[in-house]
């Protein structure tokens, strides 16, 4: 099923935050404490590096967003996933993340930009373009909600259809980036 959001946080915290909006020496501190040797955790590793990595990527997914009709009400998105991760639920820690689904139906569509796979990686492949996992198609590019629900009308998820040949320490799931935090609001307590 494709017409919901998942959002993944860990257990004990609050959904729907973002380190992007935190004072840098919170945002490091988080992280810090975040950091694990799993494939999720690991980007943590040099958290200062991260969030520098993170404030571009951010930039560029907004500046692309709005110049295909996107509407941001935030400065910073909160990340979610289209559907469901398997990925994300076998590389967290033992017994997290905890996940909240949100219908994609409570968002207009200028509300939420899209990448494959995570935003991070997509920029990254979109700019190197290494041969063994560029996908011209899908690397270094933004959707909207109504294109990247055609492709995935056609071609099915990538974490169940696509011959995507990343490793097993990229996360192979389609990355919804929501802009406008209001709809979230009435689901931030079914944690």
């Amino acid at each position: 099923m494709n017409d919901y959001l998942a959002h993944y946080y860990k257990k004990g915290r609050l959904p729907f935050q973002s380190l992007s909006h935190l004072p840098e020496a919170e945002a490091v501190a988080i992280m810090q404490a975040l950091y694990s040797e799993t494939p999720f955790g690991a980007r943590f590793k040099d958290p200062l590096q991260y969030l520098r990595d993170r404030k571009a990527t951010e930039e560029w997914v907004r500046e692309q967003f709005i110049a295909k009709g996107g509407q941001p009400r935030e400065p910073y998105p909160v990340y979610m996933v289209l559907g469901s991760s398997r990925w994300i639920i076998k590389q967290g820690d033992p017994g997290d993340p905890s996940e909240i689904r949100v219908p994609l139906s409570v968002f207009e569509e200028g509300d939420v930009s899209f990448t494959y796979p995570d935003s991070m990686i997509s920029l990254w492949f979109g700019t190197d373009k290494p041969a063994e996992y560029y996908l011209p198609d899908y690397h270094g590019k933004i959707f909207t909600r109504s294109e990247i629900l055609a492709i995935v009308a056609e071609k099915g998820v990538p974490e169940d259809c696509w011959d995507t040949h990343l490793p097993a320490h990229l996360a192979p799931y389609i990355e919804a980036q929501v802009w406008n935090r209001e709809p979230l609001l009435a689901y931030e307590n079914e944690q």
